[in-house]
């Protein structure tokens, strides 16, 4: 991508004073003075544009020929008449006109070749709100919003992420706020904290964290992109935060970006430091180990996965935000068989049935890195699916977490609904996974009544003393849009008696032998643990005439 700053004008007026010459002396006699005193067009044929006087000539010349330019130290951009685009020969046409140079514009930040004046603004339109030029859209500033406490910058097209690299959603600030709840809660158990925000846009997440939780993380903020890179840089300077430099794929507690020793008055000026860099997510995963790791591409997470559990610590914490709801909510089952590898209908629990969804790809791409998961929240609002899980390093974890990845059998009258038992079969002539259901539908039904989908997470949601943890965060930081969410997922958390895994305060597991105690409690006490899915009072009611089976 070229620079503007690098132009030289000067040049490129010069060259167009020569072709706009070189033109009229082709035209010969009809660049002519007339007798009347009217001149001709250099630039257009006689039969487009006839031969006027000097003051409508000039008039067309600005209108037609120099309307396009780039906002630049007010220099503009005139029409190209060279033979570098030829007119393409018409398959009705018997002459051979390949040879006929057409005008057409060139645009000064891509040198890319376009033929229509109304293409050449769109095209150096879209240049400028990208940030691509030195000028800002239509003369205006850049919004600034604010957000907890956090200034961004926002181009002006930052809500179409087909058009802008920056890409800012106001309807994720519910996302935003539980991921920063839970980093919150996380902190609480150790710190500092290695955290990578991987898809940083903005880079608001990942200053969020750094302004509010200051000492207790140190944030790195990364995207492949220049423009948003870029971005960032200028929105720690807004927020009085310090740009590190890149530390290196070695720099782990001792040499990360975290607030250290300063540098005197600059130290002083500066809130905390966040290090920024230019890189793929799945590159900066692989090369540096972290303590929390939040995944917010557009779309599917599921390519960042492997690099996400290939290299993050033990006891750390992921989540992931996905937004590729064509293939959450079964409306695209080809992609969603092609992304998830888990088949799906379209069902009145749908919500909670994309939540496990993206849990069995997580626990898969755990357990692929012989590490298990456990499950610390899950929420499906508006748009997006988020899900949060701690990492348990071990085969014997992974192992444990694989084994709640079951098959879902469905009923599609009642939608009543009933996990598999293991080592069911679904294949053959014999098997009959249809009769586990607890309704009649099968018996008194035509035809076939019941689907098998999945694979899904079969196992708990949430973990209630981390939620609780995440709703004194949201109170502590004054996040009134979150709290009442919060305390919603409490109250569903509670319903489930299963006691988990107690993790201290130092960041360690518990020892072998206790841990294996353990593991014998919950398969004893496996039936204290209550159904897994949620069932809508409002929806199986009388008046609604809809009662389950």
């Amino acid at each position: 991508m070229r620079n503007t700053d690098d132009i030289d004008w000067s040049v490129i007026i010069l060259v167009i004073i020569l072709v706009c010459v070189a033109a009229w002396c082709r035209h010969g006699n009809s660049a002519s003075v007339s007798a009347a005193g009217r001149k001709a067009c250099p630039l257009c044929p006689e039969e487009k544009f006839k031969s006027c006087y000097s003051h409508k000539l000039r008039r067309h010349l600005q209108n037609l020929h120099w309307k396009v330019y780039v906002e630049f130290q007010g220099q503009r951009m005139c029409i190209c008449h060279l033979p570098c685009r030829t007119l393409k020969p018409s398959p009705s046409s018997e002459q051979a006109c390949s040879s006929r140079a057409v005008a057409h514009y060139h645009c000064v930040v891509c040198s890319g070749t376009i033929a229509r004046k109304t293409d050449m603004i769109g095209h150096l339109k879209r240049h400028t709100n990208k940030g691509e030029t030195r000028a800002t859209p239509s003369g205006h500033t850049l919004e600034i919003l604010k957000e907890l406490g956090t200034n961004v910058q926002l181009m002006p097209n930052h809500n179409t992420p087909q058009k802008s690299d920056t890409y800012f959603s106001r309807k994720m600030k519910t996302n935003r706020q539980l991921v920063f709840c839970s980093l919150a809660a996380l902190a609480e158990e150790r710190s500092p904290l290695e955290c990578l925000d991987a898809f940083g846009a903005t880079g608001i997440m990942g200053l969020q964290w750094a302004k509010h939780l200051r000492s207790a993380v140190r944030v790195t903020i990364t995207d492949i992109s220049d423009t948003c890179v870029n971005m960032i840089r200028e929105n720690c300077q807004l927020n009085q935060i310090r740009v590190a430099p890149w530390a290196g794929p070695e720099s782990g507690s001792e040499s990360g970006s975290g607030p250290g020793p300063g540098s005197g008055a600059a130290e002083g000026r500066y809130l905390t430091t966040v290090e920024v860099n230019k890189m793929d997510a799945n590159v900066i995963m692989h090369l540096r180990p972290f303590d929390y790791i939040h995944l917010d591409p557009f779309g599917s997470a599921v390519h960042f996965l492997d690099a996400a559990f290939r290299n993050v610590r033990n006891l750390g914490v992921v989540s992931v935000t996905s937004t590729d709801t064509g293939s959450l909510y079964a409306k695209t089952p080809n992609v969603t068989l092609r992304h998830y590898g888990a088949a799906l209908v379209r069902t009145e629990y749908y919500r909670e049935l994309a939540a496990r969804m993206v849990l069995d790809a997580v626990a898969r791409a755990a357990a692929r890195c012989s590490k298990g998961i456990e499950v610390l929240l899950s929420v499906a609002v508006e748009h997006f699916v988020l899900v949060v899980v701690r990492v348990l390093r071990g085969p014997s974890q992974a192992d444990e977490s694989m084994r709640r990845l079951r098959r879902l059998v469905h009923c599609q009258w009642c939608e009543e609904r009933l996990f598999l038992k293991q080592g069911t079969s679904i294949d053959g002539e014999g098997s009959t996974p249809i009769y586990t259901l607890p309704c009649s539908c099968h018996g008194t039904l035509p035809g076939k009544t019941a689907v098998i989908l999945g694979p899904l997470w079969s196992g708990p949601l949430f973990h209630s003393f981390f939620l609780r943890t995440m709703l004194k965060a949201a109170v502590r930081h004054s996040m009134e849009d979150v709290q009442p969410l919060i305390k919603t997922l409490l109250c569903e958390s509670d319903c489930t008696t299963l006691k988990y895994p107690a993790l201290t305060n130092q960041g360690k597991r518990k020892s072998g032998d206790e841990g294996g105690n353990l593991v014998k409690k919950l398969k004893s006490d496996s039936s204290l643990e209550h159904p897994p899915f949620y069932y809508s009072i409002h929806r199986h009611s009388i008046r609604g005439m809809n009662m389950p089976k």
